[in-house]
C-alpha cells in the first residue's frame, strides 16, 4: 500500500496538489486542513483572521473525489465557521479526512477529539478543537494494517511541549490502541505541530516508536511557501513491521506549505 499524509494547506495550491494526487494514487490519503463548504457559489472562499485573507478551497472533498474517483472518504469536522465571498459569509466545514482506495475493506475505526471538542458557532480562540481518524484496513495482500492521523493543535507560542499536547498525544494512542490488533503493522501521522523532542513522541512509542521523518534523515517538513525558520511540523510514526520500510518526505513538487509523507507498506 501506499499512503499519504499531507497538511492541504486549506487547498490554496489545489491545482498542483490535484496533479499530484492524480500521477501519485494513494491507496490511503491522510488530508488535514481540509475546507467543506457544500453549495457555495464560488469554487475559492476566504478564510479572514489576525488581518490575514486567506484563499480556501471551498469543497476539497468533492474536488478530490474527482481525482481519486474509486476511493471512499471519511470526513472529520472539527469546527463550523465562517469563510467569505467578498463580504458575502458562507459557513464552512473544517477538519480532516481519510481517503481510502477501492481494495481496502475498513474492519474497524474511532473518529474523534484529542482536543475539545466540536464548535459549531465558529473556529474558536486558539487552541482550537482538533481531531483524529483511526483505521483498520483489510488488504487483500498484506492483511490489516492500522492507520490513523491527527492534527495536532496550533499553540500561537510555539511548538514547545504544554500540558494539553500531552493530552492529545495520549488521547490518540489510546485511539489507535482501541483499533489495532495484535501483530498490526501501525502508521500514526499527521501535521502534529510540535518539534522532535516533544512528549508527544514518548507518549506514542507505546504503539509507533519508529519516526521516520527524523530517523531518515530530513531536517524537516515545510516547503518554501512557509516562510517561518521552524521547518518541523509533519511526522510519521510507525512500528517493527514497517520500521525498514520505503519512505520519503517529498519536496518537489511544492503543493502545500507542508510536504507530503509518503509511505510504501510493502
Amino acid at each position: 500500500m501506499k499512503i499519504v499524509s499531507l497538511n492541504a494547506w486549506g487547498g490554496r495550491l489545489f491545482e498542483q496538489m490535484s496533479d499530484w494526487l492524480a500521477h501519485e494514487q494513494p491507496d490511503v490519503l491522510c488530508l488535514q486542513e481540509v475546507v467543506y463548504a457544500p453549495g457555495s457559489p464560488s469554487a475559492w472562499l476566504d478564510y479572514r483572521d489576525d488581518g490575514q485573507n486567506l484563499p480556501q478551497r471551498a469543497d476539497m472533498l468533492r474536488d478530490i473525489l474527482r481525482v481519486l474517483p474509486d476511493h471512499g472518504v471519511t470526513f472529520c469536522p472539527a469546527a463550523c465557521g465562517t469563510l467569505w465571498l467578498g463580504e458575502r459569509p458562507i459557513p464552512a466545514l473544517w477538519g480532516l479526512a481519510t481517503f481510502l482506495g477501492p481494495e481496502l475493506t475498513v474492519v474497524g475505526q474511532h473518529q474523534g477529539f484529542v482536543h475539545g471538542d466540536f464548535s459549531p458557532a465558529g473556529f474558536g480562540a486558539h487552541p482550537r478543537s482538533r481531531t483524529a481518524h483511526v483505521v483498520r484496513v483489510f488488504h487483500p495482500e498484506e492483511g490489516g494494517v492500522t492507520i490513523g492521523h491527527m492534527h495536532g493543535l496550533r499553540d500561537l507560542n510555539g511548538k514547545m511541549d504544554t500540558p494539553v499536547r500531552g493530552e492529545q498525544a495520549r488521547k490518540f494512542a489510546t485511539m489507535i490502541q482501541a483499533v489495532q490488533q495484535p501483530g498490526d503493522p501501525v502508521v500514526a501521522c499527521g501535521d502534529f505541530n510540535v518539534l522532535p523532542g516533544s512528549e508527544t513522541f514518548r507518549v506514542m512509542t507505546r504503539v509507533a516508536p519508529y519516526n521516520l521523518v527524523t530517523l531518515r534523515g530530513y531536517d524537516g517538513t515545510r516547503t518554501s511557501y512557509y516562510p517561518k525558520p521552524q521547518r518541523w511540523a509533519d511526522y510519521m510514526l510507525v512500528n517493527g513491521p514497517l520500521k525498514d520500510a520505503a519512505f520519503e518526505v517529498v519536496q518537489t513538487p511544492e503543493i502545500s506549505d507542508h510536504c507530503p509523507l509518503v509511505l510504501h507498506t510493502a
